[in-house]
């Protein structure tokens, strides 16, 4: 149990039957009336968020999540087989648990965290960014830089970003997994 006190970014709690991570918590103490605490959650199997207060000093129960480093080795159909990389042990994943992410694996990507609670994968985390090259994209036109923007680019892997209009087939780039977005070139 913790205490709603206790809330900071990055707790994790069971409520509403399910595990939520908390956000942002902020400890409001009007002049009249009791102290409380105004929470912004995100749950951690569905990404939902949901704003709530707690009365201060409300115990919830917390929720333990282990968190295992992972390499992805392969795709077998519809499932991904990633590799404990403390302790060898394969596990395969089904493609809903891993979401739209899953555009952004390549055999031997290293630095995936999944998320177990209660003995249940809940939750894939990638490396914030991911190096892949670019296998498709219209060439570049001079005097094309004026309006910004880009171009669109697929990648090795299968996805598709938008990228300025000197990359060309072949080239490197960091892509940034969360945002989808281009970073530079390697």
């Amino acid at each position: 149990m913790i205490s709603s006190n206790d809330f900071r970014p990055g707790v994790t709690i069971q409520y509403n039957n399910g595990v939520w991570q908390i956000v942002e918590a902020m400890h409001v103490k009007p002049g009249k009336g009791s102290a409380f605490v105004r929470t912004k959650m995100k749950n951690v199997e569905t990404g939902n968020v949901l704003e709530n207060t707690f009365r201060a000093g409300e115990k919830v129960p917390t929720a333990i999540i282990e968190k295992d480093e992972m390499q992805y080795l392969y795709k077998s159909g519809e499932h991904y087989t990633l590799m404990n990389v403390a302790n060898y042990e394969q596990i395969e994943l089904e493609e809903n648990v891993i979401g739209d992410q899953s555009e952004f694996l390549k055999e031997g990507l290293e630095g995936i965290t999944v998320m177990r609670y209660d003995g249940r994968v809940i939750g894939v985390e990638l490396p914030n960014t991911v190096e892949l090259e670019i296998t498709e994209t219209a060439p570049d036109e001079r005097g094309d830089t004026s309006s910004g923007g880009g171009k669109p680019a697929t990648l090795e892997t299968g996805a598709v970003v938008t990228v300025p209009f000197h990359i060309k087939v072949g080239d490197r780039v960091k892509v940034d997994t969360r945002t989808r977005k281009y970073v530079t070139r390697v």
